[in-house]
């Protein structure tokens, strides 16, 4: 497996987008989205289950290069795919599980997608759920920008952007405070507070 920095579902979620720091320390949860809590249990779980994936393909989170810690950066892949969820159900998307399916079967099968999927931080047991929320929105993208070349989606993400501005994500501070504003400088997904760990990242996300 090649290295590789954390690519998120959409460049609008590495740019910040309807993502608050809040204080869902507050509620007991890792992150709120969309008045949904995020356990920090939950968390903490996807984490032990990604690193001992990891350890089985023999890869160290540091040759994957993330922008954040490993917790943060599982933190942020949970938060986000739900959050897409919660903006293309209310829009009436959808995506069944035979798309989910048609999607890793396109990749090359599920072991291959899997560790397509390590390299983006996402739990094997969160697989699905991530493959359904980037459906989902790629759906609603297209629907906005009339088609699903890559003019139309890229027409359609700027009403996607206002759309997810409407489900907003609050952070436990623990995890640090979200990077509104990456950049080549500072690319983190979030401005370490001291309180948790360093982020490894050194270059922008790749989309």
């Amino acid at each position: 497996m090649k290295s590789t920095r954390v690519r998120v579902i959409l460049a609008v979620a590495a740019a910040g987008v309807a993502l608050t720091a809040c204080s869902a320390e507050q509620a007991g949860a890792a992150a709120i989205v969309g008045g949904e809590r995020i356990s920090s249990s939950q968390l903490d779980s996807n984490v032990r289950e990604f690193e001992a994936a990891l350890a089985k393909a023999n890869v160290s989170a540091s040759q994957l290069q993330f922008p954040g810690s490993v917790p943060q950066v599982v933190l942020f892949q949970l938060a986000t795919a739900k959050q897409y969820t919660k903006v293309a159900e209310s829009k009436g998307i959808t995506a069944t599980e035979a798309e989910v399916d048609q999607l890793i079967t396109s990749t090359g099968g599920l072991a291959q997608y899997e560790q397509q999927m390590l390299q983006q931080a996402v739990a094997p047991s969160h697989l699905r759920d991530f493959t359904r929320a980037k459906l989902m929105i790629t759906k609603l993208m297209a629907k906005y920008g009339g088609g699903s070349d890559q003019a139309a989606l890229q027409r359609g993400q700027q009403q996607a952007i206002k759309d997810l501005e409407s489900v907003k994500i609050t952070w436990n501070p623990r995890y640090g405070k979200i990077n509104a504003q990456p950049s080549q400088e500072q690319p983190s997904l979030f401005l370490d507070s001291g309180r948790f760990g360093a982020s490894s990242a050194v270059a922008a996300p790749q989309q």
